[in-house]
């Protein structure tokens, strides 16, 4: 159905529904979870008799005895799996004793129906991990998590459905998905409780509402399902900012649900505190902040965010220090790999801001792993200060290693190739432009063609709405590789500006394409309801035009695509390799380095050899002198590149994507490559590229 989830599946792979509103549990006098060792208990177990976690007189009991957390977030799916162990153990040595994790709805259900829980989508695994290396956890189940993610967690395929559904409300045909989504995940972790000898102590429902919406009856319908999958042992939380406002529309009254609160890094806790134990009935409210802020996310175009190490350090003491609760947001961000990151807004929704590839988010744990640095040390230090244990020592740092200087070799342009990279029978022909999620393409690029009417003068041509960016190219051929198109221009989503078509002579009719760009789907504000594509008529001189294709791009296609002449790595000292398969001139390839350099999209290969397993280590591309693109390590998609516009020069390659021997880099550019057509394998990340505004 959907053509590009094909993809993302092979990236990865490394009901009844309650009466909305109704209430099925009623208020707890405490807030529990709980094992009573009883055949009348749903979930009871021997192995777990004596296990509870709960609140009573304004603070966590774990079996009995107080209980501080302090946890941070690592999500799983932004770390690959070969690296979960090396993550929390790097969080344990941080002093961290409870690990929070979003579960994203869209890793899981891709398709409708369609159910994901392996690899990377483990989740069961990496909650049996946590609990392996002695941590409880915070699960937070959404259904929307935010999370700088795509669409917040949503399936994108939600934004197809007809009638469109009221995101995060009590819409009962939104509210028919979400159940049965939480049908599916719900008996998965239900073991996983603390109360049933899982390391599960609390699960969040929704996040952060407060800040969108104040439709009651959604979140009562969640809590409902919740417990009906759940049972009423465990403890459900919300989270929510600091303010009355918030605090008013996203806590859960009367249901026996704890309200945790976040807000920013540096603030005076305690007033907020305060504020927190009105929203928590008496003794129930132990001052929790849900998201304390080491640092913060970085859109394409700003500078890359930094926070102070002791300034962080210290905020996090005014709240340890009294007894407060506090889960590190990030504790180790990860990486948004694929089409995964999401997007935010400002005052409109033209007002767009598409998040980088990297989620580091000036963690104490980087993304790629280390812990040496001011940031992490500092909150050791306070953190051992109200810690039961000695901290172990933090592990040593990955290894890395700058495999050097690697020359691509440009397979095809995006006109030569564009019948080879999507599938005939998932073409959908209409009489006006379509979304991207109507015809099926989730994510990445969808082309759209039309023909013009024969122009004796140049024409305007104008798009009211595109989602996200738009490359607009015309051609005179009809044949099957569709000739060399001229360039016209490009229409953003935050710009919107109008093209000059100019005059072209053409024996046969002028054909117009169109290839759209998802960025990324809002993730938070009232703009969620972000569907991709042209979402208004195309028009010519003010005439709409009419009869449109709409060609779902399948970027994983392009790795397939035959090449004359093979790549090889440019002779380099830092890469360590002296064999002579590593030797251009062994191999007799004349190429010019900087041939069919132009503005038409277009796709470079290149390869590199490890000769010993010990070798092969983290890296980072730079692709300085790029523009924006897409890039594949060895089939695998690590995320979107634009130095052009910066900060983010280099993506992360974890060491499990590559291999011992050949190494193939595949790159689709959207414009002109860098003149040397080589990316550069460095042992360090790189935030200092480019400029005030985007490529024009």
């Amino acid at each position: 159905m959907m053509a590009s989830v094909t993809g993302l599946l092979l990236f990865f792979l490394l009901a009844a529904t309650p009466t909305l509103g109704s209430s099925s549990s009623s208020a707890l006098t405490s807030y529990s979870s709980s094992s009573k060792c009883s055949s009348r208990h749903r979930h009871g177990s021997s192995a777990a008799c004596g296990r509870s976690f709960r609140i009573s007189n304004d603070m966590f009991w774990k079996d009995d005895h107080p209980f501080q957390i302090i946890g941070g977030d690592v999500h799983y799916f932004r770390v690959l799996p070969q690296y979960w162990r090396d993550r929390l153990l790097r969080a344990k040595a941080l002093g961290l004793n409870t690990i929070q994790t979003y579960v994203p709805w869209n890793l899981h259900e891709p398709e409708p129906n369609k159910w994901l829980f392996e690899g990377i989508a483990d989740i069961v695994s990496y909650l049996k991990l946590a609990q392996e290396l002695g941590f409880l956890v915070m699960l937070r189940a959404g259904p929307y998590i935010c999370a700088e993610w795509d669409l917040g967690g949503f399936p994108a395929w939600l934004l197809a459905i007809e009638p469109p559904l009221e995101l995060r409300s009590s819409d009962m045909a939104f509210l028919h998905y979400v159940e049965r989504w939480w049908s599916i995940l719900f008996p998965k972790i239900s073991a996983l409780l603390y109360e049933n000898g899982g390391p599960i102590i609390m699960v969040q429902v929704e996040n952060e509402f407060g800040s969108y919406g104040d439709d009651k009856a959604y979140l009562h319908y969640l809590v409902d399902v919740a417990r009906k999958h759940l049972g009423h042992g465990i403890i459900l939380y919300t989270t929510d900012g600091g303010s009355r406002d918030t605090l008013n529309k996203g806590t859960i009254a009367g249901e026996g649900v704890y309200s945790a609160v976040d807000f920013s890094t540096g603030e005076d806790p305690w007033p907020i505190f305060k504020l927190q134990k009105e929203y928590n009935a008496p003794g129930q409210s132990p001052p929790l902040s849900a998201e304390f802020y080491t640092g913060w996310l970085t859109h394409w175009g700003e500078q890359i965010a930094e926070t102070d190490a002791n300034y962080t350090a210290s905020s996090l003491e005014k709240i340890l220090s009294r007894n407060g609760s506090a889960v590190l947001y990030m504790a180790h961000g990860g990486t948004n790999f694929g089409f995964y990151s999401g997007a935010n807004t400002g005052q409109n929704e033209s007002d767009y801001k598409a998040d980088l590839t990297s989620y580091d988010y000036d963690a104490p744990i980087k993304e790629f792993g280390d812990v040496d640095n001011p940031k992490y040390k500092a909150l050791r230090r306070v953190i051992q200060k109200y810690s039961t244990v000695v901290l172990p020592h933090p592990p040593s740092s990955n290894g890395k290693k700058g495999y050097g200087l690697i020359s691509l070799h440009k397979i095809a342009s995006f006109s030569e190739v564009r019948n080879s990279i999507y599938d005939p029978i998932k073409v959908v022909e209409s009489k006006h432009p379509m979304a991207m999620e109507a015809v099926g393409q989730m994510f990445g690029f969808l082309l759209y063609e039309s023909k013009l009417p024969v122009m004796e003068t140049s024409s305007i041509l104008k798009i009211q709405k595109v989602h996200d960016r738009a490359q607009v190219f015309v051609s005179c051929t009809l044949d099957k590789t569709g000739g060399s198109p001229i360039y016209v221009g490009l229409i953003e989503r935050w710009s919107n500006r109008e093209l000059v078509i100019p005059k072209i002579s053409c024996s046969s009719s002028i054909i117009l394409f169109i290839l759209v760009e998802n960025l990324g789907r809002i993730n938070y504000g009232q703009y969620i309801f972000d569907r991709k594509g042209i979402l208004s008529d195309v028009t010519i001189d003010g005439t709409v035009l009419l009869g449109w294709k709409m060609y779902p791009i399948i970027l994983d296609r392009f790795n397939n695509l035959s090449n004359a002449n093979p790549i090889e790595q440019v002779c380099d000292h830092r890469a360590g390799n002296t064999s002579p398969h590593h030797r251009l001139k062994d191999h007799g390839y004349p190429f010019s380095v900087k041939e069919n350099i132009s503005e038409e999209p277009g796709f470079y290969k290149g390869r590199f050899y490890i000769d010993e397993v010990k070798q092969v280590k983290d890296t980072f591309i730079s692709f300085r002198g790029w523009n924006k693109g897409i890039a594949f390590v060895n089939d695998f998609n690590i995320g979107r590149f634009w130095p052009s516009f910066g900060p983010q020069c280099t993506l992360y390659v974890p060491a499990p994507i590559l291999q011992q021997g050949e190494n193939i880099v595949a790159i689709f550019e959207l414009h002109a490559p860098n003149p040397g057509l080589t990316i550069n394998l460095v042992e360090k990340p790189d935030f200092t590229c480019g400029t005030k505004h985007p490529r024009k």
